[in-house]
């Protein structure tokens, strides 16, 4: 079964500093259809104006992945972690038994522009845990990258949950397969230009959400940039 949201479905909130999008229910924005998928609870892209950021807040039980489109995200944690990060770098944080952080734009003259991805963790509880790690472009030209894994194998991110996601960046006649296993879910967002995704035209903010199907393909990107979700069903 395919299931396509469009950009223009999401929910949407301008603060001023902040313009986001949401393609599950967030915060003022509530849609009972739209709760999330699987493990997957929030995908929120966001545009944060500069010098302006999200103050100290706190999360717990859930596995936060931030990853950034353009601009620079600072960020720092309760833990003792401080960063700056730019186009291809991915944070994860195990938000774990409660962790406090903060993001601001780095830049005093651009947006930053990112998406903050929360998957709900295998078990609740343990050791908050945070991991930064840049990946060029090179890693994911004409190809599926893994960027989260629960086993952090290949240099991936380790995640709290049997979930990966893979990150790719495709034109013309470059194209990817990514098998799916039986049981598993797939869930696909196109960060930036357009591609076909099994036969389905999509454009940037679009998602294609898939159950009980073989395999996901990628194909006739124009400036592409997307992320596959491969989660438990």
């Amino acid at each position: 079964m395919l299931e396509i949201r469009r950009a223009d479905e999401r929910g949407y909130a301008d603060h001023g500093w902040l313009r986001s999008y949401h393609s599950f229910s967030f915060a003022e924005y509530h849609d009972p259809r739209h709760m999330g998928f699987g493990a997957l609870r929030v995908i929120n892209e966001d545009r944060v104006a500069p010098q302006a950021g999200f103050g100290t807040h706190g999360h717990r039980d859930m596995e936060i992945v931030s990853y950034v489109i353009s601009g620079a995200l600072a960020h720092k944690d309760s833990m003792g972690n401080g960063s700056t990060m730019q186009a291809g770098d991915v944070q994860r944080m195990s938000a774990g038994s409660g962790v406090l952080h903060s993001e601001f734009n780095a830049s005093a003259t651009d947006l930053v522009h990112f998406l903050q991805i929360w998957i709900h963790p295998a078990a609740a509880g343990g050791t908050p845990g945070y991991e930064q790690r840049h990946f060029a472009a090179d890693s994911k030209r004409g190809r599926l990258c893994c960027i989260v894994a629960p086993d952090g194998a290949d240099g991936a991110l380790r995640i709290g949950q049997d979930a990966r996601i893979h990150a790719g960046l495709f034109d013309g006649d470059e194209s990817a397969r990514l098998p799916l296993a039986a049981g598993r879910l797939g869930y696909v967002h196109v960060v930036r230009g357009t591609l076909r995704v099994d036969g389905h035209a999509l454009a940037a903010g679009d998602a294609l959400k898939l159950r009980a199907e073989p395999q996901v393909t990628l194909e006739a990107g124009n400036d592409a940039e997307v992320l596959v979700f491969d989660l438990p069903g």
